[in-house]
């Protein structure tokens, strides 16, 4: 028996339609397998399709399932920023009208909601990283082969694992992050985030670069999830200030920007999110 869902496809991390990450969202996704939501994400053939259903957890406004081309994440950033948007669109109330809480394979996300003149700015609490501290050997030769960089050119390689398992690599600049022509064959196994800072007095101060080539991604266009772990080691480390604005997507023509802001305890990654597809899909 076919259905009908309600289908939204978002623009997340920018205020402009076809600048940031494309998510595409089914709404009542009750009744769908694992295997029909993983033949959908194929489908799509974007970086993420998620999935919203009722949440089991009574401290959750709504639940996520987050899916790959490759398979299912148990946590993503940009999918949780589009999914509570398209969450709180098809009329989602959240109990706190400031914050919505998501569940997800982590357990509970807060998503802020934040207004900037006109519109509204999402942004997650960074989640607790579940592998920290620097690459080894083996790790990083591979990283390095995999960028076509040179041992010294990258200044340090370091687990910031969330969930999906990034390790983030530090670069001199940003112009070195951008001119990196990564070899995805050589990559196999890495899920690799590439950063480097802008001058000062730039418009951001980070680029970023995300390749994620097993998960059917070689490069995601604006990745919140690996922003997220940056940031906590970044500033942790001092090697960022507590608030500030990473540029991602110039290498694949798009123009993301993640709003970092470090508030007490909690690292908060922010970013507009734009509708730009809705309608049903039938399964």
């Amino acid at each position: 028996m076919t259905t009908a869902r309600r289908f939204s496809q978002l623009d997340v991390f920018t205020d402009q339609p076809l600048r940031g990450n494309p998510l595409a969202v089914v709404h009542d996704a009750q009744g769908l397998s694992d295997g029909q939501m993983a033949e959908v994400a194929r489908w799509t053939n974007l970086s993420e399709t998620t999935f919203l259903l009722p949440p089991d957890d009574a401290g959750a406004d709504y639940r996520v399932r987050i899916f790959t081309p490759g398979g299912e994440l148990p946590f993503a950033g940009h999918p949780t920023l589009g999914s509570c948007h398209a969450w709180l669109s098809a009329g989602g109330v959240p109990r706190d009208a400031d914050v919505v809480v998501q569940q997800c394979g982590v357990g509970l996300v807060r998503v802020s909601r934040e207004r900037h003149g006109e519109s509204e700015r999402l942004a997650f609490a960074a989640p607790a990283l579940r592998r920290s501290g620097p690459a080894d050997a083996d790790l990083r030769a591979q990283a390095v082969a995999a960028l076509g960089l040179c041992n010294a050119d990258l200044l340090q390689l370091q687990w910031i694992d969330n969930g999906p398992g990034w390790m983030g690599g530090l670069l001199k600049d940003a112009a070195s992050v951008l001119a990196l022509r990564p070899d995805f064959a050589a990559m196999r196994g890495l899920n690799l985030g590439v950063v480097g800072a802008y001058p000062a007095g730039s418009e951001c101060q980070f680029e970023v670069r995300a390749f994620v080539p097993d998960l059917g991604v070689p490069e995601d266009p604006v990745t919140g999830s690996l922003n997220a772990g940056l940031a906590q080691w970044l500033i942790g480390a001092g090697l960022a200030p507590d608030r500030y604005v990473a540029a991602q997507g110039a290498a694949l023509g798009r123009a993301g920007r993640v709003f970092v802001t470090k508030l007490g305890a909690d690292i908060w990654i922010g970013g507009a999110v734009c509708a730009v597809v809705s309608g049903t899909v039938t399964l």
